[in-house]
């Protein structure tokens, strides 16, 4: 899949059933070897305004699927 693909679709959290973000409006973070996508780091803004935190870091791992419109991931308690 390409980056340009990922681009605009929607993420959303499974556990929560919440609407994180779009991709566009996130970021990327990369492995340095491999340039493989390691995480997405996801402002923190009304999703997370019970958080002290600026933004989230989800590790690419954690998406569960990624489909024509949106990007499904579950989050864990301690990555929120």
């Amino acid at each position: 899949m390409r980056l340009s693909e990922l681009s605009g679709k929607e993420i959303v959290d499974f556990r929560r059933a919440e609407r994180l973000g779009i991709v566009g409006q996130t970021d990327l973070e990369f492995n340095d070897k491999t340039g493989a996508i390691s995480s997405l780091i996801i402002p923190s803004g009304k999703m997370f305004a019970r958080k002290s935190k600026s933004e989230v870091r989800v590790p690419w791992s954690r998406i569960r699927t990624i489909g024509a419109d949106m990007i499904i991931l579950e989050i864990t308690d301690d990555e929120n």
